[in-house]
């Protein structure tokens, strides 16, 4: 039972209210129909509110997706990346933190994962809409990292970044359907602190400069 003023004509606590049930609505489309069967109706029948306000304050379809991308999706920033300055953090760990931030704002998220789900068997304006916020946000992040100038020419810290953060949201997806992906439990904490490890590990040994035996990664050094 709608109890919320629908008009519009409410104050900040109803207008509020009625964003947020907007917001809701447009998940539970996209989770349920795709982007094909979102559209401003079918968000207004879901939501119970007069398709007016949707325009009144989101301004359209379009402009709901990117607030709904970026508040539930999380796309904006997943989870704050460590301070460049901070003295206890290093490279390694911002990159890590970024990466196991990103993975978990999606895989706890179901209604995210089903619309990443959607995103792998649709190609449409709206698909690529949310695809562009998520790709500055992925960028934004990693100019976070601060790499130094040697970290920097022998890492290529994006395609790193791309290999392993798709890699999570596959098994994530995944999981939906399968209990296991070699051998480890997927729909299990367990599993995913395995996961996330095997990650951070990876990131650590990339970029590392150096180790008892010499350089990690790189070009070789010139005589």
């Amino acid at each position: 039972m709608v109890t919320q003023r629908q008009d519009g004509k409410g104050g900040g606590r109803d207008r509020e209210a009625t964003e947020r049930r907007i917001l809701d609505a447009a998940g539970r489309v996209l989770a349920r129909d795709g982007f094909r069967g979102l559209g401003v109706n079918a968000v207004a029948r879901e939501a119970g509110v007069d398709k007016v306000l949707i325009y009144r304050y989101f301004g359209g379809i379009e402009a709901l997706l990117d607030t709904w991308g970026r508040e539930v999706l999380g796309v904006a920033e997943p989870e704050p990346v460590p301070d460049p300055a901070a003295p206890t953090t290093s490279a390694a760990d911002r990159a890590a933190a970024s990466l196991i931030g990103f993975a978990r704002a999606a895989r706890l998220n179901p209604q995210a994962l089903e619309v990443m789900r959607w995103e792998l068997v649709e190609d449409n304006t709206l698909t690529r809409r949310l695809a562009d916020l998520r790709e500055s946000a992925g960028m934004a992040n990693l100019s976070r990292i601060g790499l130094d100038e040697e970290q920097a020419r022998a890492v290529d810290l994006p395609a790193l970044a791309a290999v392993l953060s798709a890699g999570l949201l596959h098994i994530a997806l995944r999981a939906r359907t399968a209990p296991r992906w070699l051998g480890i439990p997927i729909r299990t904490k367990q599993g995913w602190a395995r996961l996330e490890q095997a990650a951070v590990t990876l990131v650590r040994s990339a970029l590392a400069r150096t180790t008892p035996d010499g350089p990690v990664i790189g070009p070789p050094k010139k005589p």
